[in-house]
């Protein structure tokens, strides 16, 4: 307990249930993406097909993830959770169905998906504002670390278990799974207690006049922070060359390419189980700027690594350095958020957090293919770490920024 701060899980019932519920949830959501995977490719036996789900998702993510973020600052966000979880069980149940009733039609199939992305991310900003409405101030980080550690273990066990599943019961269990899981979620989030919107300081106003990109760029915390996570993932995301350096120094063995992928889990899962150490530190912003840069470094240093043991530690600091800069970005930007603002901000990071890694990708595939994937890799990393230290140096409140050592932010009362 002295390394993993498990004092949200102690403390407050509601961010336990909260928890538990989303666990059970990311499980669900893994095995029902590999069986999505698997059925289109059974369905189309062709790349496009499975690079269509990403366009689905992607596009879903971002173009209601930005309704969500407006919705969740005029609505109860207890509310508007429940009911969006609620589209997300039935299209979930859609998803079994068609696998039961022998589904053929990859477009039946991809249209599921994108209903259930779509009203997950409908949900999203509203539920990333929980921790602070369910935490004091001082452990609003640590409660986020819990749900890193859950998503990476998520990340680790869904896709095995998606594999034993489909193995033995096929499409339709690895759905019901999904179903399930998403019905304990819904569960969880009942339990919680009501989040109507604080009004806007000094207006009485539920909503305020102006939205989320504007809060973000008047406030150098806000903005410093998302520019910090935009530098690591657009200059230096590395998911996309893992195959060319794989075939370039390893022979293509398909079973170093999960190592690949592994190695980075396995980081983030160890940062998140001792990160007691660094959710109490008070400078979160410091942590942050630290943390992003070190995973420019990693990655650099992937890319100049020979033996496979280097190449997979590299792999392990950077994911490692990840989890942290996550955490600690999520915790800053939701302290530093008025409440009246926190759904149109919480989307504009989702966003964020969604277009930077996909353009990283794209910007490093492009720039290997031009030169080489160790070159991209390198040049990506320093890259990133070059812009990180330009946002310190110019932003010197998000260097200074410390962890408020307060109350819980809003009250909240009992469940009815």
């Amino acid at each position: 307990m002295r390394f993993l701060d498990t004092r949200p899980l102690r403390t407050s019932r509601p961010f336990r249930d909260l928890w538990l519920g989303s666990a059970l949830s990311g499980i669900g959501g893994q095995i029902a993406n590999v069986a999505v995977l698997a059925q289109v490719w059974e369905l189309t036996g062709s790349p496009v097909g499975t690079g269509a789900i990403g366009l689905v998702t992607g596009v879903a993510m971002l173009l209601f993830g930005l309704v969500g973020g407006s919705l969740a600052d005029t609505y109860d966000r207890r509310a508007l959770v429940r009911a969006t979880t609620a589209a997300q069980l039935l299209a979930s149940a859609g998803m079994f169905w068609q696998a039961l009733a022998g589904n053929e039609s990859v477009v039946l199939l991809l249209a599921l998906v994108g209903a259930g992305t779509a009203f997950g991310a409908l949900g999203a900003p509203a539920r990333r504002t929980f921790p602070v409405r369910l935490l004091p101030a001082d452990q609003v980080a640590a409660g986020l670390a819990l749900t890193s550690v859950a998503f990476q273990a998520s990340m680790l066990v869904g896709p095995a278990l998606a594999g034993l599943v489909i193995a033995r019961w096929d499409f339709a269990a690895a759905y019901a799974a999904q179903t399930v899981a998403v019905l304990v979620s819904l569960l969880a989030v009942l339990r919680l207690p009501p989040m109507p919107v604080a009004p806007a300081a000094g207006t009485g106003r539920r909503r305020p006049q102006r939205g989320g990109w504007s809060v973000v760029l008047r406030r150098p915390t806000l903005w410093g922070s998302m520019a910090t996570d935009l530098s690591a993932t657009l200059l230096a995301m590395p998911i996309a060359l893992f195959p060319l350096v794989n075939e370039l120094r390893f022979d293509g063995n398909p079973r170093t390419l999960g190592l690949f992928l592994s190695a980075v889990a396995v980081g983030g899962i160890t940062a998140g189980l001792l990160s007691g150490t660094v959710t109490r530190l008070p400078r979160g912003g410091l942590v942050q700027l630290t943390a992003a840069a070190t995973w420019g470094l990693a990655l650099a240093g992937f890319g100049l690594a020979g033996p496979l043991w280097l190449a997979l530690a590299c792999l392990a600091v950077a994911g490692a350095a990840d989890t942290i800069s996550v955490v600690t970005r999520s915790a800053l930007v939701q302290l530093e958020t008025p409440d009246a603002f926190r759904g149109r901000v919480s989307s504009v990071e989702h966003v964020i957090g969604v277009a930077g890694p996909e353009l990283g990708n794209f910007r490093g595939g492009v720039l290997a293919s031009a030169t080489s994937a160790p070159f991209a890799l390198v040049t990506g990393g320093l890259s990133a770490v070059l812009a990180i230290a330009a946002v310190a140096a110019t932003n010197g409140p998000l260097r200074a920024y410390r962890v408020p050592r307060a109350e819980p932010a809003a009250e909240v009362t009992p469940a009815a």
